[in-house]
């Protein structure tokens, strides 16, 4: 079956709060770029971009012009059975904005699963049918962290994601009032966003070591591989590389022996999309390293892709797929279900995602 038309628009769909992280500020707003590609029979596949200029160097305006509509007539004609060629091609053509890639890749992949009536999960091979996803709090006062953390625990999450990194010393302070507020069963991971050294980084986890924290994400910023190598392993198996894994290069020198770290953390909007997202996890799976699916703000369309991509690896042992709680408004519905913090993809074709009138 082959493309009949591509085409993409920017959505602005805001956020419900603001949220402050160490190395990107306050963000107050959020837009993405929408990816749609039809196909002869009629069928229409959704994909989404959302760059973060500080991640991958894109802006929006960047994304929104690597996919003008002229820039993607290339597609029309394409079979979408060719998905692995398709893939390819649209790898070298836009290497370098990896969130634009995403948008057009997560799209056509929703178009082939729609095309074959299957869950796009399926066509991979299911590896699991549920799991729990964390859910984020930005930088804030320990008063602000408790009460936003009693409001997630109410609506059932059991994973709560604390971005740190401003201070060790104050991370450490928060986490063992949070630790003291909430219940016992509750798990507590952090995002550093390269915020600490490795002073900092030692000084965090010896000082959360009888809180139960069950590991940082990025504590270096994201250049400095050979120091999360140069650790002992009882430090660096607990870091999720993120901002350091861009790319399938970037996960080959991460998972050269010695390993950098535990854990990759697996964005599609880093990676550049379904195609090569699997790919990096293919290496983590070779160097025993797990997986986390993670995100930026994004709609459900691509934080679906993101939940079929992690349900199809085997190595996939955390998903933190949030990212479209904290939107104002979407343009789909569907996409997943999350029940007691739980996550389950739906059982329908592609994406499993519906247009809103």
């Amino acid at each position: 079956m082959r493309i009949k038309s591509v085409k993409s628009w920017r959505e602005d769909f805001g956020l419900l709060r603001p949220y402050t992280i160490a190395s990107k500020g306050t963000t107050y707003d959020v837009s993405n770029i929408i990816v749609e590609v039809t196909l002869e029979n009629g069928v229409k596949g959704l994909g989404a971009s959302a760059p973060t200029e500080m991640d991958e160097g894109e802006t929006l305006a960047k994304c929104e012009a690597v996919l003008h509509q002229a820039n993607l007539e290339w597609l029309v004609g394409r079979d979408i059975e060719s998905i692995d060629e398709i893939s390819t091609d649209l790898r070298n053509r836009m290497f370098t904005t990896p969130a634009s890639r995403a948008g057009a890749d997560i799209a056509l992949y929703d178009a082939l699963a729609l095309h074959k009536n299957v869950p796009l999960v399926d066509l991979f091979g299911r590896q699991f049918e549920t799991l729990p996803t964390s859910i984020t709090i930005g930088i804030k006062s320990v008063e602000e962290s408790v009460e936003e953390a009693y409001e997630y625990a109410g609506r059932g999450f059991k994973i709560i994601k604390l971005k740190t990194g401003a201070s060790a010393e104050e991370d450490i302070a928060r986490i063992a009032k949070l630790r003291e507020s909430i219940d016992q069963s509750i798990t507590i991971r952090v995002d550093a966003n390269q915020g600490y050294d490795t002073e900092d980084y030692k000084k965090f986890i010896k000082g959360t070591r009888q809180l139960s924290v069950e590991f940082v994400e990025q504590p270096f910023p994201k250049e400095n591989i050979d120091q999360m190598r140069s650790l002992d392993e009882q430090y660096k198996s607990l870091i999720a590389a993120d901002e350091s894994l861009q790319n399938e290069k970037d996960a080959a020198l991460i998972a050269t022996t010695p390993r950098a770290c535990g854990i990759f953390n697996i964005k599609l909007m880093k990676s550049g999309g379904i195609y090569s997202a699997m790919k990096i996890a293919a290496i983590a799976n070779k160097a025993n390293i797990d997986l986390m699916w993670g995100c930026m703000d994004e709609s459900k369309i691509s934080i679906a892709a993101g939940l079929h991509a992690a349900f199809a690896c085997p190595n996939t042992k955390y998903i933190d797929l949030d990212g479209s709680l904290d939107l104002a408004r979407d343009l789909v519905s569907g996409g997943f279900e999350i029940k007691d913090g739980m996550m389950h993809t739906l059982n329908a074709p592609g994406l499993g995602v519906q247009r809103l009138s």
